[in-house]
């Protein structure tokens, strides 16, 4: 899950860096070098390593994957919550001390990553998942999921869009910057946002479908040399600045936690939230007296509207090469995956979307199912997946460069920042 309850995974993947180190000291948990494990009565155990959040909680993981073990009792499904800041943490550990799980969620595949995986690429059903095709690194499966999460949405308080006088959603950035106006003078704080890893999210949520039309493959060329990443932004940064100076943003949101900046926005003091899809399971949950409603980013004058939608893979599952219950794990993700009932659970449980997957939506999520219908298409968020993958830790950077922006620094001198980290790691 990529939830505003934990450090999002594409900024929480910079911890696997580490792996380039950890995985040539001799560490251990290859092919070959473990054994079957089994429990009591001939059991073989699949331990499966998953985030774990208030919606995601060790009981829910738990009762998700009861009924599969019931249908194949001869597998017992041990299910592993991280021992350090989260699965993206712990992973690299446990590969460094040879005790890794068969079954890892949440993560996505890299280049060092890979080579510890099970390329999945032979399996049917894998190359039927969600993004799929997209994910593919270096023309190969390494990672299946359960369904979408739809990034470049702006959440909205109809009732402080009413009270300003705004009719229609705006559908650029022009027509965003003339609603925040509204919005302050009817007495809202225009757009909410925090601390944490919220600040630098947002802002490449909102620049997902508008940079898409600039640079159709911005990783692939940002990794390339051909474009500098902190360059191709700078535009976005001098608006979100001149937002910080308008008091459009609350010039204090560093000392927010993202949880805080939630719950001020459901609570009625701010008008505008920019969040990922998983934020509906949230609001559905809130206890509130207004309406919410989504529309996709703002685009730039003269760009398709609305322009690609940003999108990550949502509850993604990879399989450890080492695993010693290769045919038991695959027959585990197969039935995560693609099984009617579990996959329903799943994006029920998280807020997330599947197209062609039948299941009961709040009003706000139908919103959210039909902008992912309506998007032209999706294009990868921040540090990406698959082939369009930027160096990990690249959205760690990119928050610490634009948290500087409520501190003193320029929009170039962040965007200078931003290209002095990626020089560094060429």
């Amino acid at each position: 899950m990529r939830s505003p309850h934990t450090p999002h995974t594409s900024l929480a993947l910079s911890a696997l860096g580490c792996l380039l180190v950890l995985t040539g000291c001799g560490g251990g948990g290859f092919a070959g070098e473990s054994s079957a494990q089994q429990s009591e009565g001939g059991q073989i155990t699949v331990r499966m390593l998953v985030n774990i959040s208030p919606n995601l909680t060790q009981v829910y993981w738990d009762g998700l994957v009861k009924p599969f073990e019931q249908a194949n009792p001869g597998i017992d499904v041990k299910i592993e919550a991280p021992t350090g800041k989260g699965v993206a943490d712990t992973l690299p550990q446990q590969l460094a001390a040879g005790n890794a799980p068969d079954v890892v969620e949440t993560l996505m595949a890299d280049e060092t990553l890979a080579e510890q995986l099970l390329d999945l690429s032979d399996q049917a059903w894998a190359r039927d998942t969600p993004l799929a095709e997209q994910a593919k690194l270096g023309g190969k499966i390494y990672t299946a999921g359960v369904g979408v999460q739809a990034q470049s949405l702006v959440f909205y308080n109809k009732s402080a869009f009413g009270k300003a006088g705004i009719e229609q959603p705006p559908k650029t950035f022009d027509e965003l910057e003339t609603a925040m106006g509204k919005l302050k003078s009817a007495g809202y704080l225009p757009l909410q946002t925090g601390g944490d890893f919220l600040t630098g999210l947002q802002l490449l949520q909102l620049s997902n479908p508008s940079r898409a039309q600039t640079h159709p493959t911005w990783q692939q060329d940002v990794k390339a040399g051909t474009i500098k990443a902190g360059e191709s932004l700078l535009p976005y940064l001098e608006r979100y600045h001149s937002w910080i100076g308008k008091g459009y943003i609350d010039k204090n949101a560093l000392g927010m936690k993202n949880a805080d900046a939630e719950t001020a926005f459901l609570t009625g003091k701010s008008a505008m939230y920019v969040m990922g899809s998983w934020f509906t399971a949230s609001e559905a949950k809130a206890d509130k007296d207004f309406e919410v409603g989504v529309f996709p980013a703002p685009v730039e004058e003269g760009q398709q509207y609305p322009g690609p939608q940003g999108e990550t893979l949502a509850a993604p599952y990879m399989i450890l090469k080492s695993t010693p219950n290769k045919d038991a794990a695959l027959k585990l993700v197969q039935w995560l995956v693609t099984d009617p009932a579990a996959v329903e659970s799943q994006l029920k449980q998280d807020g997330n979307f599947r197209t062609g997957v039948e299941r009961e939506f709040t009003p706000l999520e139908k919103q959210v199912q039909e902008i992912l219908d309506g998007a032209p298409s999706g294009v990868p968020q921040g540090e990406g997946y698959g082939d369009a993958t930027l160096p990990k830790g690249f959205n760690a950077a990119w928050n610490t460069e634009v948290q500087g922006l409520y501190v003193g620094k320029s929009p170039k001198e962040v965007a200078e920042g931003v290209d002095r980290w990626l020089a560094g790691r060429s």
